[in-house]
């Protein structure tokens, strides 16, 4: 039987977060996704750091002074298992779409170690992969923690085989050839609303807009996939949180060049005009068999590469804080006269017999939320 390759219609939401808060951020995905699958939308991509927003006073201001909004972007962090995801999921099965979003993540195991995380959801509401980013670039590590390799990973679905970076990731040729070499068919990009890393006007200030380009256009050449791009937006509110008065920084932040949302095709042409500004949703009608014949071209997943001098290998192994081994306690003495050990999991309770491994612990409630 030939192989049918899925036609699809992608919305890339070129939106602003409620700055600040995920209660609110995740009201207005919830309404963008049915807005989306009105127009007929089978895949909606939400930026990265959406919920609740980016901290970009990183960027503007020296760590002294960025205590406060710190703390608050850790109390509005949100939880895989959480509220705020939860009613994202719940759309995503309403309307029967896929749904990327890009979010702040929290753990139960630290009230201030946050990820920059991103999470897909299929049509039936199911988390299908949940990917942190490998490495915050630049002050970002004054927020965030690295990721790990979990989620590097394309998952299978109905419109075809799905990959996800989240900003700088796809500067990485390592990240985006893990990607590649799963037989990724459609990826996913996600971007802050801008990035300032010097004064507007100097030489080498960080142009946003032409890095997407760049990498955007490379991955879809070289991996002959449709690249959807969804960067964020900076609105009004955020604005003043960010500059608080201060009109050097508003200055600042008004000259940075925003990001923009695009789709390409495999030969890295845009499927539809990029766009840059207010908000709005970029629609674009994809069809996965185009990735084919590019293929002929250049498959540096296939016969263009030398696996015979070139390897690659990735651990996947979650990186957690702790760990625990059974813990064994006499249990008495046997009729033989040999005392008997009994396991113990690391709270004391008694371990399934024969297994010395302690049954799943319940899952925890997120706390202050």
């Amino acid at each position: 039987m030939s192989i049918q390759y899925p036609k699809f219609k992608a919305a890339a939401c070129h939106v602003a977060s409620v700055f600040l808060d995920s209660t609110a951020s995740a009201e207005k995905a919830v309404a963008l996704i049915g807005e989306a699958a009105r127009t007929g939308a089978d895949l909606v991509v939400f930026p990265e750091g959406y919920m609740p927003g980016f901290p970009l006073w990183a960027a503007l201001r020296a760590p002294i002074h960025n205590h406060d909004l710190f703390k608050r972007l850790a109390a509005q962090s949100v939880r895989l298992d959480g509220p705020e995801i939860g009613a994202v999921r719940a759309a995503a099965r309403r309307h029967g779409v896929l749904v990327s979003l890009g979010f702040s993540e929290s753990t139960e195991a630290s009230v201030g170690c946050l990820w920059n995380a991103n999470v897909l959801i299929g049509r039936d509401g199911a988390i299908l992969n949940h990917h942190r980013k490998l490495v915050p670039t630049f002050y970002e590590k004054l927020i965030w923690a690295n990721g790990d390799a979990r989620g590097l990973r394309v998952t299978r679905t109905e419109i075809g085989r799905v990959g996800m970076l989240i900003c700088g990731e796809n500067t990485n040729p390592l990240a985006r050839y893990t990607l590649m070499a799963q037989g990724e068919q459609v990826h996913i990009s996600t971007y802050p609303p801008a990035w300032p890393t010097r004064p507007p006007g100097e030489s080498a200030a960080y142009d946003l807009k032409r890095a997407i380009e760049i990498r955007a256009g490379a991955h879809a050449f070289e991996a002959k996939v449709f690249n959807i791009v969804c960067s964020a937006v900076l609105d009004a509110a955020a604005r003043a949180t960010l500059c608080d008065g201060d009109a050097a920084l508003a200055e600042l932040v008004e000259r940075t060049p925003a990001g923009v949302s695009m789709v390409l095709d495999p030969t890295g042409s845009h499927v539809v005009e990029p766009h840059q500004g207010d908000e709005t949703i970029v629609y674009a009608d994809i069809d996965v068999e185009a990735c084919v014949e590019p293929k002929q071209f250049h498959d540096v997943v296939g016969y263009y590469n030398r696996f015979d001098i070139f390897r690659l290998h990735v651990d996947r192994t979650p990186r957690e804080p702790i760990s625990f081994d059974a813990a064994v306690r006499p249990s008495g003495v046997a009729a033989d006269g040999v005392g008997g050990l009994e396991a113990l999991d690391p709270d004391g309770a008694r371990a399934q017999p024969g297994l010395g491994e302690p049954a799943p612990a319940p899952p925890l409630r997120r706390a202050g939320h």
